[in-house]
């Protein structure tokens, strides 16, 4: 009987001291990851779910679970494997075995397979590893549909689809030829089951993953609040002469203190001239006098991110020319913001925001073509679709953030109470004289929105009176050049 491999692998599970509970999150209760896999298996109806975690750290860094392995356990070991199965409606985790030297040698207590990890995470039967070939052969013999993620792994300052991107560029390459683990992991199940039909879960999980719960959102709000607090410490950092490292300093300062685990993204660190480059990382340039800045970095907390954007002037002063074109874009920018609402389509927000755009663009004084040129490139991306033709702006709303700061698509056509997104349009003089582009994080909630990143000094008189104020770098030891 299918089944009756449960009984036989609990038997090998061992006994784990009742302090090993590091090893599952703290950020969230076990009912949270229960619901998420009752989910899973309304879905697969008989079908069985599995799925693998991550290794160990290639060196001396701390682990961080694969997202889709953790949205469904919250279990953060290596090698472990998670089988849910639809027809019993239970779930099995395979950790590996409990070794004391490993937690007295190096790493502390830790979570290993027995009853005492069962009640931590939640999980109906947590076994030894060992056991998961017999689990896998006896659904092989049955013949089981087995769905698994088909994606490669996503951790820490990673999106979808960046790792699956450089697993098909090291298969492609001639000179390399390795397969990304999750192909090689379902050529196994594959050769393991050659029965069972193998059919991707990464969609159900994503659908699932699209619209973020209350815990979640609590989350993403703190990630966001250290995001934004650690702009704001740029902004009181920032000086002619420093070097963009240095403000990258400041707010990491900002988010280590908040129990960051690390970064959502590199940081997007840009002086002057290198802020028409939306991924610019290189992060060596120094600030000049006269030139604005952008900043764009947000952490990693909790396994899930945020993504706000500022732009201030290096010395805390804007030059009326710069005040004219921030302006514009500000106001521009905001006439996206306000036409956000719950229900609709993007499509029919960008019009809402188009129709505002032609109202701001025709009572604005402009002392340069330049700046009007650059203004109405802006606009025109949000120009609506031509009656007929199928012709518009061509611009998108913006991204969803989560797990991920490019997260999974929104499955709906229309925003819905749950989802969360930023917009950052930018505008760009031809030729990159001036260069701006905000970020916000929005919310979408029942009856509006929410800008969780409201906070974050974005009017000219507000930052300028942010950046009169001493930053860390006023108490910082000064280091040797």
């Amino acid at each position: 009987m299918v089944t009756r491999w449960i009984a036989t692998v609990v038997m090998l599970a061992t006994a784990t001291p009742l302090a090993a509970q590091q090893g599952f999150t703290r950020f969230f209760p076990p009912e949270e990851f229960a619901a998420r896999r009752a989910k899973i298996m309304e879905h697969i109806g008989d079908a069985v779910a599995i799925l693998e975690g991550t290794t160990e750290m290639p060196g001396e860094m701390p682990l961080r679970q694969g997202n889709q392995f953790f949205y469904l356990t919250g279990v953060v070991e290596p090698r472990a494997f998670l089988i849910i199965d639809g027809r019993t409606r239970r779930s099995t985790l395979f950790l590996q075995k409990y070794n004391p030297a490993r937690a007295a040698n190096n790493y502390g207590p830790y979570l290993g397979p027995g009853d005492e990890a069962a009640r931590t995470t939640g999980i109906e039967s947590v076994v030894v590893r060992d056991s998961f070939s017999v689990a896998v052969a006896a659904l092989a013999g049955a013949g089981r549909t087995i769905v698994v993620p088909f994606r490669e792994e996503v951790q820490t300052s990673q999106s979808n689809p960046d790792p699956s991107t450089l697993a098909r560029n090291n298969k492609n390459d001639p000179w390399d030829g390795r397969i990304g683990r999750a192909e090689a992991f379902r050529a196994h199940l594959k050769e393991a089951a050659p029965k069972s039909e193998i059919r991707d879960l990464d969609p159900l999980i994503d659908s699932l993953r699209a619209f973020k719960s209350p815990r979640e959102i609590a989350v993403i709000r703190e990630a966001t609040r250290q995001a934004g607090l650690g702009i704001m410490e740029v902004m009181r950092d920032a000086k002619p002469g420093m070097y963009e490292y240095e403000l990258e300093a400041a707010a990491a300062y900002v988010y280590k203190r908040g129990g960051a685990y690390g970064e959502a993204y590199f940081p997007l660190i840009a002086d002057g001239p290198r802020m028409k480059y939306t991924h610019y990382y290189n992060d060596d340039g120094q600030l000049k006098d006269g030139d604005l800045v952008q900043f764009d970095w947000a952490p990693d907390y909790a396994n899930y991110t945020s993504d706000v954007t500022r732009v201030f002037p290096a010395n805390g002063k804007f030059t009326p020319r710069q005040a004219e074109y921030y302006t514009i874009y500000l106001r521009l920018y905001q006439s996206v913001l306000t036409s956000i609402r719950p229900h609709v389509t993007a499509r029919s927000i960008m019009d809402s925001a188009y129709v505002k755009m032609e109202k701001i663009m025709a009572g604005y004084h402009f002392s340069d073509p330049k700046i009007r040129a650059a203004a109405q490139g802006f606009m025109d991306r949000y120009k609506p679709v031509a009656p007929g033709t199928g012709r518009g702006g061509g611009g998108s709303l913006g991204h969803s953030v989560g797990m991920e700061v490019h997260d999974v698509r929104n499955v709906t056509p229309t925003l819905e109470p749950g989802y969360i997104f930023t917009i950052e349009p930018q505008m760009t003089i031809e030729g990159g004289e001036l260069s701006v582009r905000l970020e916000d994080m929005v919310l979408i909630t029942e009856t509006g929105y929410e800008v969780l990143s409201g906070f974050v000094p974005i009017e000219i008189a507000d930052i300028e009176k942010l950046m009169k104020q001493p930053g860390l770098g006023s108490h910082a030891i000064k280091l040797p050049k």
